[in-house]
């Protein structure tokens, strides 16, 4: 009989990244903040001496530790040393009010809770007793009192206690605009995963230069904080979204790729500084639908944008509109609209499907309409403390997204709109997100949102929301005619209301801010 052989593994775990990282390459520059340079032979450092302080601080294995900062290094170096120390990553939301960052810290069961100056106050009305509050002053010096934390602890890695590839790496709230807010749990398998599809996507190299647009809290940052350092790329960390900043980075630090919603890449094409760029960046898209009108305006600045899509389930990016080169030869307009479709599963996901209510596949036929579906390993473990949301988030043995769309003869599927925003007129189906893009099209028009208003007769009609670009001017007449011209009549807004349009941290349109302002009282309100 022959002998088995014997087979010798390590658990994956993102904390390997910045090991291997700082190992090859000890002097390349590794994080960029302001003037401050860190290598990755530092980087590690510093993330050792945080893992190691939390360890002697006595964190036990599986406790939370909660992050309440911006896009600036200390949040970046815990999402190695959390995890490193055993501990749970519970990055919040910046842009929550105190109310809704006591729920977190209260539901997580933080034990610990670094905070930034800056959002110092949100905090400040809290009951923190329980907890040990670490302050961050952001200025590198021994006067800022995570630099003091840093200082005290051990620079030599500490011992790994991870036992399972499942266990749980971070938990990431949702937005919470249909009640409180639920933690769903990460696993370190997951987190390698999507890391690794985030470098073979986008195309990362160890030459690659990443602009931290992106809410590192959100989705941990897409997972970008690990495949950024997995290929040993360079993080340039950034407080908030300043468009002339940004454009600035772009050139003065050799920017070639980061992410955003498509309201930031809006603000970013319409900004003064907007130029074409001599050599091409790489920009991920999603968080909402990206006109095709957007989409062509990015290739013509030499912007290279990659449509992805998914949720805080998910990790983040699960999809991508992976290009197909026989497109390049399509007229502009088709290219565009390719490309506004949201894809398949990118390569460490499964394939995702549309399905109606019996779990069965709609026909792909680009037409019939179901609910988004997936499953596989970068689905989330579950919601932290919620079994009963998390079997119906599962039932029939995948996640619902609750994303309606159609899936396209080529495989690829398309959003055509949340459950909770299709509009129902006259008994007819109404995508908001094909309204939208017919009202994108209108030259004088910046961003939009399009949602369901009560009409007597018809029971729901659409109303867009329009922000003009800067020194545009149009009318509500002007656009509603525009819009006859693109789709369908009955699919025509019947008012426009003009004005800034309310949006998430992420860059996300609060929809639910705009439908409450119609419908008041009546049933159609979504809290």
């Amino acid at each position: 009989m022959q002998q088995q052989a014997l087979v010798y593994r390590t658990l994956v775990t993102p904390v390997s990244f910045l090991q291997r990282s700082a190992y090859i390459y000890p002097t390349k520059t590794a994080v960029v903040h302001g003037e401050r340079r860190y290598s990755y032979r530092e980087f590690a450092e510093r993330v050792n001496r945080l893992a190691s302080h939390l360890r002697a601080d006595g964190l036990q294995k599986g406790e939370r530790v909660a992050f309440l900062c911006p896009n600036i290094p200390p949040l970046l170096e815990a999402h190695f040393a959390v995890p490193a120390a055993g501990g749970i990553l519970v990055a919040i939301n910046t842009r929550l009010n105190s109310d809704e960052i006591g729920y977190i810290l209260q539901h997580s069961g933080a034990r610990m809770l670094f905070v930034d100056d800056e959002l110092a106050p949100l905090v400040e009305p809290l009951d923190l007793s329980g907890l040990q509050v670490v302050r961050i002053a952001d200025t590198a010096t021994l006067d800022d009192p995570y630099e003091q934390y840093l200082a005290a602890g051990a620079s030599e890695p500490v011992e790994s206690w991870l036992e399972d590839e499942d266990e749980t790496i971070s938990i990431n709230y949702t937005s919470g605009t249909t009640g409180r807010p639920k933690g769903v749990m990460y696993t370190y398998r997951g987190a390698y995963l999507n890391a690794l599809a985030q470098v073979a996507e986008p195309a990362m190299t160890p030459d690659s230069v990443y602009l931290w647009t992106l809410p590192m809290f959100h989705c941990n940052g897409w997972c970008f904080p690990w495949a950024v350092t997995a290929i040993a790329g360079t993080h340039v960390c950034l407080r908030k979204v300043d468009f002339g900043q940004i454009w600035e980075l772009i050139d003065g630090e050799g920017v070639t790729h980061y992410c955003g919603a498509p309201t930031v890449q809006i603000g970013l094409m319409n900004h003064p500084a907007a130029h074409r760029l001599e050599r091409p960046v790489t920009v991920l898209v999603a968080g909402a639908p990206p006109s095709p009108t957007l989409l062509g305006q990015l290739r013509t600045r030499n912007f290279r944008p990659l449509h992805v899509y998914g949720l805080t389930e998910t990790y983040g990016p699960v999809t991508i509109c992976a290009w197909h080169r026989e497109w390049d030869t399509l007229p502009p307009a088709e290219q565009a609209r390719l490309n506004a479709r949201q894809g398949q599963g990118n390569i460490t996901s499964d394939l995702v499907r549309v399905v109606d209510a019996d779990m069965n596949d709609v026909p792909r036929d680009g037409e019939t309409m179901g609910e988004v579906v997936m499953r596989g390993n970068i689905v989330m473990k579950g919601y932290y403390n919620q079994p009963e949301a998390t079997a119906e988030a599962f039932r029939g043995g995948w996640f619902h997204s609750g994303d309606l769309g159609v899936w396209h003869p080529d495989g690829y599927i398309e959003l055509r709109d949340r459950k909770k925003d299709i509009i129902i007129s006259g008994g007819e189906n109404i995508s908001t997100i094909e309204v939208e893009q017919a009202v994108s099209r209108h030259p004088a028009v910046l961003e939009c949102a399009v949602v369901a208003i009560p009409d007597e007769k018809w029971g729901e009609r659409p109303k867009a929301f329009v922000t003009l670009k800067p020194g545009a001017t149009a009318t509500e007449r002007e656009i509603i005619d525009f819009c006859r011209e693109q789709i369908a009549h009955y699919k025509c807004p019947a008012a426009i209301e003009f004005g800034e349009l309310p949006k998430t941290s992420t860059g996300k349109v609060q929809k639910f801010v705009l439908r409450n302002k119609e419908w008041g009282d009546r049933n159609k309100r979504i809290n």
